[in-house]
């Protein structure tokens, strides 16, 4: 197989993984009518991972928090779209190797984000549901209604109550938020869809190794958002930790032992790695170096940007938050410093706006750190479903959604609660 990308006069800029980073610096070099722009990624779509929890929790559809790329790039000749894998930079040959064949690059941009650290505990690995893609997300929905299921034929009460009970690790927005969606579920959703089932026996854990939820933000929004949990019924574990599970049992590091059939693993990130660059230039959690300009160290045409880069600032010493805007700003700055850079100009250097952060817990309860103001409440739910809603890509996603949380709002129900498994998980092998 060959790529089969046109050889032009163009520069060609190569952006490894359509997350926010990617998806931003390709929309905005597109504008130039001189580059050629390739993107790659493993999907031919782009995932908001903000709202994967929608998912997981039946909140959602998969379609309304992904995009195709194709759609976004339409209009635009001077952009090639190719699925693949890329397995490794050849930086001295300025070439990409791909299952589709070596692609040749002026410049390389690698944007891969970072994936679930299990932190190399093999048992977890093996049993823990992450949550780091769309199919993740809907893996963790069709185990735990599965679950469901299978409680109503469950023998024995300890079998039922394995089934039934969900540990959550890790107490940052992610694990946060599913904690609060699943307590409103098992209090308005579950006992109308299961009445045989008891579900005041539903026991829902929230792990978090250290002192407090929520710990990246401010002490205000952390109080509340314990109050909130705690409201809803849910076991807050802090200064605690899960150091193992074998799919039915979670084991502490305090010598506690949990029954349940179900662990969501939502407790760090580390970098998508790529071989093929030098040594010097990784760093913990995977984290590729970069200078101010997202230039890997030591490399001239290779650049990083979002969750893989760790650039440093004077506020950020150890590098900024993996999240989105960090990500888009440096894709933003990224495209206009390449124009510089081929027009013989000066790049300006990166510095990193906090724009603030926010995290649901449930209903009309919600926490919003902005730079001037942190509140939390009705309002700062309102505050986080707009600031969501406009950052989705595509209108026709940001009105499904829209549909879906109005609906759920007026009814109290999520109506996505659909076991939906590939075929060949159903198929029972003939003994030989």
């Amino acid at each position: 197989m060959t790529p089969n990308i046109p050889k032009t006069d163009q520069k060609r800029v190569v952006i490894v993984g359509a997350g926010f980073g990617g998806l931003t610096l390709a929309r905005k070099l597109s504008q130039q009518a001189d580059l050629q722009v390739v993107l790659i990624d493993k999907n031919n779509y782009h995932q908001f991972q903000p709202l994967f929890y929608q998912v997981a929790m039946a909140g959602l559809e998969p379609s309304s928090i992904s995009f195709p790329l194709r759609k976004v790039f339409q209009s635009k000749k001077n952009v090639h779209i190719r699925v693949t894998k890329v397995n490794a930079v050849n930086t001295e040959g300025s070439f990409i190797e791909t299952d589709l064949g070596p692609i040749e690059y002026d410049f390389l941009v690698l944007a891969m984000g970072a994936d679930t650290n299990f932190f190399g505990m093999q048992n977890i690995i093996q049993h823990a549901m992450p949550m780091k893609s769309v199919g993740e997300a809907l893996a963790i929905r069709n185990r735990v209604l599965q679950n469901f299921e299978d409680a109503l034929s469950a023998q024995t009460l300890e079998e039922r109550q394995g089934l039934m009970n969900v540990v959550i690790v890790g107490g940052g927005p992610t694990g946060v938020e599913v904690a609060g969606t699943l307590a409103e579920m098992k209090r308005h959703i579950l006992p109308k869809d299961y009445p045989e089932l008891n579900f005041d026996s539903m026991q829902i854990y929230l792990y978090e190794s250290s002192p407090e939820v929520l710990e990246v933000m401010s002490d205000q929004a952390s109080v509340k958002a314990k109050q909130y949990l705690t409201n809803l019924g849910v076991n807050l574990r802090l200064g605690m930790r899960i150091s193992d599970f074998d799919g039915k049992y979670a084991y502490t590091n305090t010598g506690e032992r949990l029954r349940t059939n179900n662990l969501i693993w939502a407790a760090g990130v580390k970098a998508n790695g790529i071989a093929g660059l030098p040594a010097e230039a990784v760093t913990r959690g995977g984290r590729l170096k970069v200078n101010r300009f997202n230039q890997i160290e030591g490399l001239q045409n290779v650049f990083a940007v979002g969750d893989l880069a760790l650039m440093t600032e004077e506020k950020y010493p150890n590098g900024h938050p993996q999240l989105a805007q960090p990500a888009m700003q440096q894709g933003e700055l990224l495209a206009k410093n390449l124009v510089q850079l081929l027009r013989g100009c000066e790049m300006k250097p990166f510095m990193y706006k906090d724009l603030g952060s926010m995290a649901t817990v449930g209903r009309n309860l919600a926490v919003v750190d902005l730079p001037f103001w942190k509140f939390q409440g009705f309002f700062a739910w309102l505050t986080w479903m707009f600031v969501h809603l406009i950052s989705i890509v595509g209108v026709k996603n940001r009105l499904l959604i829209f549909i879906n949380w109005l609906w759920n709002y007026l009814t109290y129900d999520q109506s996505l609660r659909l076991i939906i498994k590939p075929k060949n998980q159903d198929r029972v092998e003939s003994p030989s």
